[in-house]
């Protein structure tokens, strides 16, 4: 078992949840509820490691994240 952390996004136009697994590429899907949204992103997962195979070491590891302020 490998444990991934997503970054997860509501689209108030969509009223959609959208989450990504940042650094795998292909990791990002979306869901109406956080419980669906878990699970699309548990099943995209799993399709984007098979296409690492074995080299699950090469995968790239989530540092965390920063709040960035511009003026606007």
């Amino acid at each position: 078992m490998k444990t991934f952390t997503a970054y997860i996004e509501y689209d108030p136009a969509t009223k959609l949840y959208v989450g990504i697994v940042p650094g795998i590429v292909g990791a990002h899907t979306q869901g109406e509820t956080l419980d669906e949204l878990q699970h699309n992103l548990k099943e995209v997962l799993e399709l984007c490691l098979e296409e690492y195979g074995n080299n699950l070491e090469d995968l790239p590891r989530f540092v965390g994240v920063q709040q960035i302020e511009v003026s606007a």
